[in-house]
């Protein structure tokens, strides 16, 4: 029996035999639906551009000497907001729901069309009903870092429109830039929303395109936006940054800061130590103002305001924080970050809107009535559901495309790994959860942040096809889901994207490449494909000729070695996958580690320090860290017999800004027989142009040893004036190596 290929997936599908055939003008009866009905207007606009049909929406189109293949009917209010119903039968598609049901019918049914043999357009005989599961279905999209202008913001508000996500998280301010005209506060555009120059490397490279960059909508713009959303039954959520990520705002108007400035719109990434001053009346003033104008640009019953990563520095040593929290009777600047957010919150409540906040907002005592944002993992999530708050999962690990979808990654991005798959596993709800906290849980959110998505074109490529995923997490049953039948789905998933002239991500058919461990303490390179009817061949260093691949095979050589999956005819069907080994005598030697690394950052294990693989210039990858948070690495190596080494070396990345040390000191002992170790050695720093890691350098000449314990103790807590303070350092390891 024929399949549909349709996402997110509906809640019951019966397909029967046969089909409609779409004629070259098509009719549709609008039956008791008022005049706004978008569904059918939209539906009109994509038959006429994809498909050069004529279509007329008319009470009666009998009158035009016409069929009626599409005639839509209203349900009853009983139905939850979003429910419709198809059934096609004959030569003739019947729907059901309210306008806002009636417009995901037709959403639907845009995918439903296929062609036949003959060329026809056609659409199956069934009958769907249809519902979201979530109330709550976002996507988010980062403005303040990499502008987009309004035909692109209506085309990212159609894409949510096609997956029927009902939510547009739309972030406006940030240090990097402040992109809404308010009226009362003309600086913030004339000086907040642009930066001198922008950086374009890595994170920490010191690269810059030495270009200024600006941006902003006007209050107009953002008016006609919220109407185009409206008519796609898509509320626009503003994010307005407080009181952390507020250096554009700062950058206008100095007096909002502790230190008065001066200040400067940021032209990096990261945290800055100076945000908002939440002592002084006049900042709370001026938020008011803000909020005031923007909160009558948005009809949506949310404003977030962000309130993550905040340091408390500048209140520290601020004289009028200090006050306050003397007079407010407030225990700490935590406290402080809390009676800010209450006092934002009563004021917005007054005008009839709920903020929505980060899960930093948890800290030092919640908001009445806020609903928490959970990015920091779900342990904020959980605990404020617990607490009896609304919740939005939004977890960095599942729910970030800024982060890598690809294991070979061939543009720069944020950090991170979150494959199709991971996305598509993702379950909203704790299953920890009773019925009742789970109510809390009003759905989940993809995050787009733009630090490294500077057009449409990146933009697309790295929602796509990862929105797919997340749509169906959030709108069909839990049962319903199932990772097999996408898959089965993702060939017509891609082609609609070409069809519409979308680009998207192929990683999902990617050659995947692992290093493994193999027995006689060897490493091997390990190569799959989910192409059935393809195979795989490779290239070892300095030999272009293509081997055949068969099973995974032992890497005894330094150098570059490429694979790439091949057709019957021997044509690449992929990208060519490039992997560089560095051969040591510590290269798959068994290892072990006194304490586990971060269950965000764990690697493939101990085995990521002797696979073979070190994080080169230009090719820093989040998964080949081992990362401790405030914790020390303590590493025993076996190196199988008695070896002599003139030199051993252990790599670690260092990236202050995202809160990643040095380590205090390193020291490596040797054993002989694994219990009786030398005294502890210090190492040598050093730091080599063409690595992005810090090389911990011993140079034993001619010890000889069976064992080698490598000990790098944790920076510690950051200390006041770096990035994080008073946070605990992360640790990054990357490789040991013995020579």
């Amino acid at each position: 029996m024929a399949q549909i290929n349709v996402v997110p997936m509906p809640a019951q599908v019966k397909i029967n035999p046969g089909y409609c055939v779409i004629k070259e003008t098509v009719g549709i009866l609008m039956d008791y639906i008022d005049d706004d009905n978008n569904g059918a207007r939209e539906f009109e606009k994509y038959l006429s551009k994809n498909y050069r049909i004529k279509k007329i929406v008319e009470e009666d189109t009998h009158s035009y000497g016409l069929p009626t293949e599409f005639i839509c009917g209203i349900l009853g209010s009983k139905h939850a907001a979003g429910y419709y119903e198809i059934e096609v039968k004959g030569q003739t598609v019947y729907i059901k729901g309210d306008s806002q049901g009636t417009f995901y019918a037709f959403e639907t049914i845009k995918q439903l069309i296929t062609k036949n043999k003959k060329g026809e357009l056609i659409i199956p005989h069934c009958i769907i009903k249809d519902h979201p599961r979530f109330p709550y279905r976002g996507m988010h999209l980062d403005v303040s870092r990499h502008f987009f202008t309004v035909p692109q913001i209506k085309k990212y508000i159609d894409w949510l429109a096609m997956y029927k996500f009902n939510s547009f998280h739309w972030h406006l301010t940030d240090d990097q830039g402040w992109r809404i005209e308010i009226k009362k506060y003309p600086l913030l555009t004339q000086i907040g929303s642009c930066r001198a120059q922008t950086l374009v490397g890595n994170y920490g490279s010191n690269l810059y395109d030495k270009g200024k960059y600006c941006g902003y909508y006007t209050q107009a713009q953002i008016r006609d936006l919220v109407r185009y959303a409206k008519e796609r039954y898509i509320d626009i959520i503003p994010e307005i940054e407080m009181p952390g990520h507020a250096l554009a705002a700062l950058a206008s108007y100095p007096f909002l800061g502790c230190t008065k400035g001066p200040y400067k719109t940021m032209e990096t990434w990261g945290v800055s130590d100076d945000v908002l001053c939440a002592g002084n009346d006049s900042t709370y003033q001026f938020m008011e103002d803000v909020l005031d104008e923007v909160s009558a640009l948005f009809p949506s019953a949310y404003i977030h305001i962000g309130g993550d990563e905040c340091p408390k520095e500048r209140w520290k040593t601020c004289p009028v924080c200090q006050s306050k929290i003397k007079n407010e009777k407030l225990k700490d600047e935590n406290a402080l970050q809390s009676y800010f957010t209450q006092r934002i919150e009563k004021y917005l409540n007054r005008k009839g809107k709920k903020i929505i906040g980060w899960d930093e907002i948890l800290e030092g005592g919640l908001a009445p009535n806020a609903t928490v944002m959970s990015w920091r993992g779900e342990e904020g999530g959980i605990a404020a559901a617990k607490q009896g708050h609304d919740v939005i999962m939004t977890p960095g690990s599942h729910c970030y495309f800024d982060h890598s979808q690809s294991a070979n990654e061939d543009s720069i991005t944020f950090g991170g790994y979150t494959p199709l798959e991971k996305v598509y596993a993702y379950e909203p709800v704790p299953v920890s959860f009773s019925e009742n906290e789970a109510r809390h849980i009003l759905g989940a959110q993809g995050n787009v942040w733009t630090e490294y998505i500077s057009n449409e074109q990146k933009l697309e490529y790295m929602i796509f096809p990862r929105m797919a995923a997340l749509a169906e997490v959030l709108w069909s049953p839990k049962e319903k889901r199932n990772w097999k039948d996408f898959e089965r789905r993702l060939p017509a998933i891609f082609k609609s994207y070409t069809d519409r002239g979308i680009r998207f991500s192929n990683a999902y058919n990617d050659l995947k490449a692992s290093v493994i461990p193999l027995p006689g303490n060897a490493i091997g390179w390990q190569l799959e494909t989910k192409n059935q009817h393809a195979h795989i061949i490779y290239r070892e260093p300095g030999n272009e000729k293509d081997i055949w691949y068969k099973e995974p095979f032992i890497i005894q050589t330094t150098g570059l070695f490429e694979a790439a999956i091949m057709d019957d005819k021997n044509n690449p069907v992929s990208n060519w996958q490039k992997q560089e080994f560095f051969i040591n005598k510590a290269t798959g030697k068994k290892i072990s580690l006194v304490t586990a690394p971060s269950k965000s950052y764990p690697g493939s294990g101990a085995f990521s320090l002797v696979d073979g693989i070190q994080n080169t210039k230009g090719m820093a990858r989040s998964a080949e860290f081992l990362g401790f948070n405030g914790k020390d690495l303590d590493a025993l190596v076996d190196l199988g017999e008695e070896t002599t080494m003139d030199r051993v070396v252990l790599h670690i990345f260092q990236q202050p800004g995202s809160w990643i040390y040095p380590p205090a000191s390193v020291n490596i002992y040797f054993s002989s027989n694994g219990k009786d170790f030398s005294e502890p050695l210090p190492c040598i720093l050093g730091s080599p142009a063409d690595a992005p890691a810090l090389l911990y350098i011993l140079r034993p000449v001619n010890t000889q040893a069976r064992y080698i314990r490598i000990w790098a103790q944790n920076y510690g807590t950051i200390p006041s004036g770096q990035p994080g303070a008073g946070n605990p350092a992360w640790l990054f390891a990357d490789e040991i190596e013995a020579q």
